[in-house]
């Protein structure tokens, strides 16, 4: 059990490392002051340029595949307990999205998720990744919204968990996770009920045509 809840709290804290705050401060912009107020992938790119925000995106994915494919093979001088064996990997990849959203290290204020997700996801359940791209890339090109492509991918894996189905503790991760990344983009929900949400319209394929 101690085994357990250190690697969760060391997925955390490698979760609370953020691509976009930490680069941000060689930079010397804070994230959350400009543009959305975001510290994630896409305010990333929209304020401070490709380059900087694909390398925000690489930190964000990669921290994701650590926590959920380096920490909980990580040898310890503890006994592991096997009854949470199949539990610890997607404990060790919720508790680094959390630490992503809730960063310790930058006064509990980061992106929403995303991108961590596409990480650990690539350990967890890399074929699962297909749908959640899919819909994400249908959805942004279609409609311009990267937040509601976000809510409809992550609803996506909860689908492909359940219709394949993949193990329980994957099933309620993939739920979990749903309804975390809803919480997270409880903003862009609001702003698409009053009209008001940001449409990313560069990458439009239907708007691109139609011009």
């Amino acid at each position: 059990m101690v085994d357990f809840a250190v690697k969760i709290v060391l997925a955390y804290l490698l979760g609370s490392v953020s691509g976009g705050l930490l680069l941000g401060r060689l930079r010397g912009v804070d994230l959350r002051t400009v543009g959305s107020g975001n510290a994630g992938g896409t305010n990333a790119i929209r304020t401070q340029g490709k380059a900087f925000g694909v390398a925000v995106l690489a930190i964000d994915v990669i921290k994701g595949i650590v926590a959920a494919g380096g920490l909980p093979l990580l040898p310890l001088p503890f006994a592991a307990s096997a009854a949470f064996a199949p539990w610890l990997g997607v404990a060790c990849a919720a508790a680094a999205v959390l630490g992503h959203v809730f960063p310790v290290w930058f006064g509990f204020r980061g992106g929403k998720g995303a991108a961590t997700l596409v990480g650990v996801l690539l350990v967890l359940a890399p074929l699962g990744l297909v749908p959640v791209l899919v819909v994400w890339l249908v959805v942004l090109t279609t409609t311009g919204f990267v937040g509601l492509a976000t809510i409809l991918a992550a609803l996506a894996f909860v689908a492909y968990a359940f219709l394949v189905p993949l193990p329980l503790p994957l099933e309620w991760f993939a739920a979990v996770m749903a309804a975390f990344v809803i919480f997270t983009h409880r903003g862009n929900i609001g702003r698409l009920c009053a009209g008001t949400e940001h449409r990313f319209s560069r990458v439009m394929v239907l708007r691109r045509r139609g011009g």
